[in-house]
């Protein structure tokens, strides 16, 4: 009798897997939305000089980064300074254009350069993206080498 018992319960959840999957073919990955890039941030400084840390959020058409939810960067130094450690929306440097709805956006770090060596700087964003049907949390974790010479 538990062979069968068990046999259901198998049968039963295999059922539920083949039932569910047609609505969730029909969701987005939250991913899939956007683009983080970390392009133009400076990869090798002199000590004592300045660089600068650059991550920007690309979205893509139909998705936008929420305005209401909140949007963290927190960024560390290894090797190297940062200016600024914990940011927000209001520390991004990107405006929105005319009749544009929503502002994809993007962060610059001055940071320097105090030994010489290899360091980084690494960060952790955390924000919301969202379509018409969806907002979804989302949090990356970026790291850019940093060669002091």
């Amino acid at each position: 009798m538990s062979h069968i018992r068990s046999f259901t319960s198998v049968a039963a959840l295999l059922v539920a897997c083949v039932w569910t999957a047609p609505a969730s073919a029909d969701e987005v990955d939250p991913a899939s939305l956007y683009d983080v890039s970390t392009d133009g941030s400076s990869s090798q400084v002199k000590t004592g000089e300045k660089g600068v840390f650059v991550v920007s959020v690309k979205t893509k058409p139909g998705a936008h980064v929420s305005e209401e939810a909140p949007l963290k960067l927190e960024v560390k130094g290894t090797q190297v300074s940062v200016a600024k450690e914990k940011l927000g929306r209001e520390d991004s440097v990107a405006k929105k254009a005319a009749g544009q709805e929503f502002a994809d956006p993007r962060f610059e770090i001055p940071f320097s350069a105090t030994a010489a060596g290899k360091g980084s700087v690494d960060a952790k964003l955390v924000f919301f993206i969202c379509t018409e049907k969806i907002c979804a949390r989302q949090q990356k974790t970026l790291s850019v080498p940093v060669e002091v010479l």
